[in-house]
């Protein structure tokens, strides 16, 4: 939303820089404002504060690379002539003064590795009760590796769609490049590439083309836990945007010879009307094989009449439950979660994703597959949604036969969680 607005001459390296200036400050805004607040009685005008924000994370930046403030002055410089430019001259003498001694305070070691929860949200810029709740949960050690997780810019992963060969329509095992861009980066899940830094302007019509798919790795446990089948029918329950939709479907294309004779399977997208609708039909769009629909409609609101009234199948083999959550795996890519989320969530998202999951069972075949998934870290919304289903009147046709529990510190990449369920047959 911030980078749309930005001048439309701005070169590729500078929408870079702008993305970099304000991922940080949003991802550091607690250790600025923290520095801010003790020198800064009255909070000045918008325009004023956004020239101390950035500086405060240029000053982070800088302290990081060695340790050193030897960029000091360059950027006490530079905030100094935005404040001039932007506000006052006034304004710029104070920002001059207090850039000088936020230095001192942005550039401190960090706590030591049993410091109490008020410690590490100071520093490492997240809300003390969510670290008080990682803490309990996952210990001192994990925690702190979390913290630091967060607090790194991420890479760019994507995942590369078109088949290796023509002969061989499997897609690229750990460490092939079948002739890849340089800029490509093999890693150690197959199929997914680290794009590296400063080739957007070849990336681009890659995505365009549909050869290449921006996605983290952590996206291909729950759709390899369902292991669709390029014969059966699949849904995908709260599919937008629609990054396990095409994997789902691109899997399986892959899956089925290019002489095969016995009916192609399709999958089924649903999700509710809005905005991210848009991104989900621009996803599907992308899919050549297998078939594709989508539908609009809530789960929770007598979806087997929909898919009736849109002539699909109300019973599937395969259903991946992908559910809304408090996003806290993902917070490397989406900085700004930690600040919009609130103590309540945890409590109030658990029972949502049970509501959903239950109803997700009135579409399951008998026999057939579920996969409930997150991308939560938290009990509340992996194991303890499962075990309340489990425990419920139609969970008990169930059973849990594998769970993936991912966490970012030992992954290396996006944390979540996914469950296969199935259902048993009477």
């Amino acid at each position: 939303m911030v980078l749309a607005a930005a001048p439309a001459g701005f070169s590729v390296a500078e929408r870079a820089r702008c993305q970099h200036l304000v991922l940080g400050v949003v991802r550091h805004y607690g250790r600025i404002e923290a520095g801010l607040a003790k020198l800064v009685a009255h909070p000045p005008r918008f325009t004023t504060r956004a020239v101390l924000y950035l500086a405060g994370f240029e000053l982070i930046e800088a302290a990081g690379e060695d340790g050193s403030s030897d960029r000091v002055p360059k950027i006490v410089h530079h905030a100094v002539t935005q404040a001039k430019e932007l506000s006052s001259a006034a304004e710029s003498r104070m920002v001059n003064a207090v850039v000088r001694r936020l230095a001192e305070l942005m550039v401190r070691l960090p706590p030591a590795p049993n410091a109490p929860a008020e410690e590490l949200a100071a520093f490492f810029s997240h809300p003390v009760w969510l670290i008080k709740n990682w803490l309990a949960q996952f210990g001192p050690t994990s925690t702190r590796q979390l913290l630091e997780w967060n607090q790194r810019p991420a890479p760019v992963f994507a995942r590369w769609r078109t088949p290796s060969t023509e002969d061989d329509p499997q897609p690229l095992a750990k460490g092939e490049r079948h002739g890849l861009p340089e800029f490509l980066r093999p890693t150690r899940w197959p199929g997914f590439l680290e794009v590296q830094p400063g080739h957007w302007g070849e990336v681009e019509p890659l995505l365009k083309a549909g050869q290449l798919y921006l996605q983290d790795p952590a996206g291909r446990i729950p759709v390899e836990l369902l292991a669709p089948r390029a014969d059966e029918n699949v849904l995908d329950l709260c599919a937008a945007p629609g990054g396990k939709s095409l994997l789902i479907a691109d899997r399986m294309a892959a899956e089925r010879p290019a002489a095969a004779t016995a009916p192609a399977g399709r999958l089924v997208a649903v999700d509710l009307p809005g905005p991210r609708i848009a991104r989900l039909k621009e996803n599907l769009a992308r899919v050549e094989k297998p078939e594709v629909a989508l539908v609009q409609a809530s789960l929770l609101e007598n979806l087997p009449q929909i898919l009736r009234e849109h002539r699909l199948p109300v019973r599937y083999p395969a259903i991946l439950l992908d559910a809304p959550c408090s996003n806290t795996g993902v917070m490397r890519h989406r900085v700004d979660v930690k600040w919009r989320l609130q103590p309540g969530d945890l409590k109030k998202h658990p029972q949502q994703q049970l509501a959903l999951l239950l109803a997700a069972t009135r579409l399951c075949e008998p026999g057939g597959r579920l996969v409930y998934s997150t991308c939560s870290l938290d009990a509340e919304e992996n194991e303890h949604v499962v075990q309340g289903f489990l425990a419920s009147p139609a969970g008990r046709s169930f059973a849990l036969e594998q769970s993936v529990l991912c966490y970012p510190w030992t992954s290396g990449h996006d944390g979540g969680a996914a469950f296969l369920l199935r259902q048993l047959r009477h």
